[in-house]
């Protein structure tokens, strides 16, 4: 069959920003099976002009597809972006099929298809070994029923089948780097860039996060493996920077270990970078050193909250002494601590944001990026929120990024007043200034200008969009928003109540 794999463009201000743009790697890890079973699989990316809807399928159309497959990582607030394409799509080509996966439709199945008449199947989950045996039932014309990992309808009724296996070998499917030029990437201030993933999922409990059950349960590649596609990319293609899109890729000790020495072994210079945990940095203490040999420059480190009373209630399972320590940890072996700091939890007030402000700078990160609590149906957070008012309905803002529910003791105006001031005291500190101009290590500060060049433009537009976002004094709670009280299973793939007839 003739495929396209489509891209939306992401309305998220740190997408549209910097300019820059990484692959869209969740349709690449479906372009390498779809393609080893035979089928003619091209890609479309809106994200890279970025691209209007018409655009968007006038390019996916000439392709001459039988069906296309929609997808993006920032699946919920891309939805009502995708949720146009598909209109759009079915009108200029009725025969088409229409596949929509990732997070917010596995979870949304029901709805999605319900709401989006267009959308025809949902892969759902772990999409490497789904993908292709759907499009070899569709060519088959097999009832798919007894397909499982998906969602269609019968009739008019949304259905369910029982759900996938989860994938225990991810070296068992290979990537799609045919589908993309690698001019087209880059990350960091110019360096040719990609995502890559060494594990999937995360064996912690933070209520905010439904990466455990999606994933169902962490699992890494071999790192040997790993580390000689890594190799691969940078000697073949002049990949320069490598993002991890691992949620924890650190859980296991010796298995990290074992990545970092093959990587070593390989002898190619290339910059990771990533998200973990600080008790994991303050666990590899004395294993930093390789971290940094192998080309790890910067961690991106979720602290959630710098009072122990918070760090317990989302679950975090640290400390705000494992989190200082990871901080200078970092710092010590010539690496960068990106501290993420979230605002948006019911009780806070003007005095909380005060003690938050300073306590960063006691911990002295190099960089900090702000992010807001945010609800989603499937997490815990979801539960102990569904009381809360929204104030901003608009799907695309649920992003992290946006103020999306009421803060009882402080307007949203003067929550996003203390966010950005916290943000700018600790880019404008003497201490960061320093690392910015005189930093000796070249590579930091090379990160340190392009971070603070990109921020100034984020700020900007984030105030634009403050300003002109519409937010509602009196809006849903929660529960009404999302259409219920009861949360969806954080186990993304348990068997749904509405499952097809076996």
């Amino acid at each position: 069959m003739r495929l396209v794999l489509l891209h939306p463009p992401h309305s998220a201000i740190g997408s549209r920003v910097p300019g820059e743009n990484l692959p869209p790697f969740g349709l690449l890890c479906l372009g390498g099976p779809l393609i080893d079973a035979g089928h003619h699989v091209s890609l479309v990316n809106g994200d890279l002009a970025p691209m209007s809807v018409a655009s968007l399928v006038s390019e996916a159309l000439a392709h001459a597809p039988d069906a296309v497959l929609i997808g993006h990582s920032g699946s919920t607030s891309a939805h009502p972006t995708i949720a146009a394409l598909a209109r759009a799509l079915k009108a200029a080509a009725p025969a088409l099929t229409l596949i929509y996966g990732g997070v917010f439709p596995t979870y949304h199945w029901e709805e999605v298809l319900r709401d989006c008449p267009e959308v025809d199947l949902i892969v759902r989950g772990e999409g490497e070994a789904t993908a292709p045996a759907l499009i070899a039932a569709l060519e088959a014309g097999t009832p798919l029923r007894h397909m499982p990992g998906i969602a269609y309808r019968e009739g008019s009724t949304p259905k369910a089948t029982q759900p996938a296996p989860m994938i225990a070998d991810l070296d068992a499917y290979r990537i799609g780097w045919e589908l993309i030029d690698f001019d087209q990437y880059s990350y960091w201030g110019g360096k040719r860039s990609v995502i890559v993933q060494f594990s999937r999922g995360c064996p912690h409990l933070c209520t905010y996060c439904g990466q455990r059950g999606f994933w169902t349960r962490w699992r890494h590649r071999d790192p040997a493996a790993f580390a000689a596609e890594i190799a691969w990319l940078v000697r073949e293609h002049g990949v320069e920077l490598v993002n991890l899109a691992d949620e924890n890729p650190t859980s296991s000790p010796k298995a990290w270990r074992a990545f970092l020495e093959a990587l070593i072994a390989e002898d190619v210079e290339v910059t990771i970078i990533g998200s973990t945990r600080a008790d994991d940095i303050v666990r590899d203490a004395a294993l930093l050193p390789l971290y940094k040999r192998a080309g790890v420059l910067r961690f991106l480190l979720g602290l959630e909250g710098t009072d122990e009373a918070t760090l317990q209630a989302v679950k975090k399972g640290g400390t705000r002494g494992k989190d200082r320590e990871a901080i200078r940890l970092l710092r010590e072996n010539g690496m960068i601590g990106l501290c993420t700091f979230a605002v948006g939890f019911e009780e806070e007030t003007d005095r909380d944001y005060l003690r938050l402000m300073r306590t960063l700078l006691a911990y002295d990160p190099d960089q900090v990026m702000s992010i807001y609590a945010t609800p989603h149906r499937w997490t815990s957070f979801f539960e102990a929120s569904r009381h809360r008012r929204v104030i901003d309905v608009d799907l695309r803002h649920w992003d992290y990024k946006h103020q999306v529910l009421e803060t009882l003791h402080v307007p949203p105006w003067r929550v996003f007043f203390w966010v950005k001031l916290i943000e700018l005291v600790l880019q404008l500190r003497p201490r960061a200034l320093w690392r910015n101009v005189l930093h000796p290590d070249t590579e930091i500060r090379h990160a340190m200008r392009w971070y603070t060049k990109m921020g100034r433009r984020v700020v900007w537009r984030e105030g634009i969009g403050f300003l002109g976002a519409r937010r509602l004094r009196h809006g849903p709670t929660v529960a009404a928003y999302w259409g219920g009280e009861e949360a969806l299973s954080e186990n993304a793939m348990a068997r749904p109540d509405r499952v097809a007839a076996e």
